[in-house]
């Protein structure tokens, strides 16, 4: 019988799509899965799926671009868990326009929700990391904050940002037993791409070597083991799980 505790994982944006489907991969590993993101009842749907399945998790309402309300909700779960082992910070949002047409409103909000949040996120998680010894920090970049991507200059930004802020992570707190790494999706069928014109899918596609859009599983299965036990000596990187649309 293994010594090994059952870790506690935090997931944001866990009440769809990519999110959900990590939170799900996650319970199944054997992990206590804390589900994050802001509407409550697709949190409780999802928690009795998982907890019907044989796996635990918490459901946890909490609106992640209000970086103090969500540092306490952090520490918070490492109290009443007495521990938090792996954090995914996935949530993210899409406020798309061109650089002359973008506003301050909607730069703002993006860089909130998906780079400051994580900020405050790891900022939070890294103290009970840093004491048991023990840590895996995944952040779910894109490949538009590894080439650009027209139209998303403040979506870009966010995840390139994202992808800096681990890289120092891994620096900073490697010594301690720490890990961090970026997983970055391509093209995956979730709601923020169910919108795209077909023409624009179908130049994405050709420009593929595995010519199909990426499922949401594919990237749960990456995080998996990033942040497993086993991939201790898997630090600083940036996985692009795109099927290989960019070869990163």
């Amino acid at each position: 019988m293994s010594d090994t505790p059952t870790r506690v994982a935090l997931v944001t944006g866990a009440s769809r799509g990519i999110g959900r489907a990590i939170a799900t991969r996650l319970a199944a590993d054997g992990r206590h899965v804390v589900l994050a993101a802001r509407s409550q009842g697709p949190l409780d749907e999802l928690k009795g799926e998982i907890e019907s399945a044989g796996g635990k998790a918490t459901a946890l309402a909490v609106d992640v671009g209000d970086r103090a309300a969500f540092a306490s909700a952090i520490e918070g779960v490492t109290k009443d868990l007495g521990r938090l082992d792996v954090l995914v910070n996935n949530a993210g949002i899409t406020r798309d326009g061109l650089l002359m047409r973008m506003t301050d409103e909607q730069w703002d909000e993006v860089i909130a929700v998906n780079l400051t949040s994580a900020f405050a996120a790891c900022r939070a998680a890294a103290r009970p990391m840093m004491k048991n010894r023990f840590g895996r920090i995944v952040n779910i970049a894109s490949t538009s904050g590894v080439i650009g991507n027209a139209g998303q200059a403040n979506y870009a930004a966010a995840k390139a940002g994202l992808i800096g802020l681990t890289r120092t992570l891994a620096r900073e707190l490697g010594s301690k037993g720490v890990t961090a790494n970026v997983i970055a999706p391509g093209f995956i069928e979730t709601d923020m791409t169910s919108g795209l014109p077909e023409e624009v899918g179908q130049t994405v596609l050709k420009a593929m070597s595995v010519p199909r859009l990426g499922a949401p599983e594919d990237i749960a299965a990456a995080v998996s083991y990033a942040s497993s036990d086993e991939a201790g000596f898997l630090t600083g990187q940036v996985i692009c799980v795109d099927g290989g649309l960019t070869m990163c």
